[in-house]
């Protein structure tokens, strides 16, 4: 079997160590990396067939990982995992390169599933109604996080909203 080459950018320590012996004990060869510097440091002599990225990493965006990764290979296989899923930031994934996008908690098996379902599902199911005022404030909220590169000073400006207020709605909603 060839070797199952993984990057892993993930700035959650802890979480990244589970992730890893998870891949490892399915044979892939995993690389973990905190964020994009690494990430580009990394593929100087790693070349990897999958990555999982992180949405939110400390002081920057899992998008501009997405991006270079892309950049790099554009056959590579990119998951994008989040504790703060929205429309705006699946969408921007999926047109920076990744071939899906998960919100945590996810395992391993979802991971892994994920990087097979590159084609889209004609038949996935079409809710049946219509988004509530509180799902939509949230994909504002999103949209503007990733206008801003995850900046909660520049989004809450932008939304006309007090930095403290959006870091309660954010820590509400998280899932992690």
């Amino acid at each position: 079997m060839a070797e199952r080459r993984l990057m892993l950018v993930e700035d959650d320590a802890k979480f990244a160590a589970t992730l890893k012996r998870s891949f490892e004990r399915r044979d892939y060869v995993v690389r973990h990396v905190r964020g994009l510097d690494e990430a580009q440091e990394a593929l100087k002599d790693f070349a990897p067939r999958y990555a999982v990225v992180d949405l939110k990493l400390a002081g920057e965006s899992g998008l501009a990982c997405v991006r270079a990764l892309a950049a790099h290979d554009p056959e590579m296989l990119i998951v994008v995992l989040t504790g703060f899923a929205s429309i705006a930031t699946a969408v921007e994934a999926i047109k920076l390169g990744a071939c899906h996008y998960l919100a945590k908690p996810s395992n391993t098996d979802d991971i892994e599933a994920a990087f097979h379902k590159r084609e889209g599902d004609i038949d996935a199911a079409i809710m049946g109604k219509a988004t509530s005022i509180k799902n939509l404030e949230w994909e504002r909220i999103h949209q503007t996080l990733v206008e801003t590169d995850f900046n909660i000073s520049e989004t809450a400006r932008r939304l006309g909203m007090h930095r403290r207020t959006l870091a309660r709605k954010l820590e509400k909603r998280r899932i992690d």
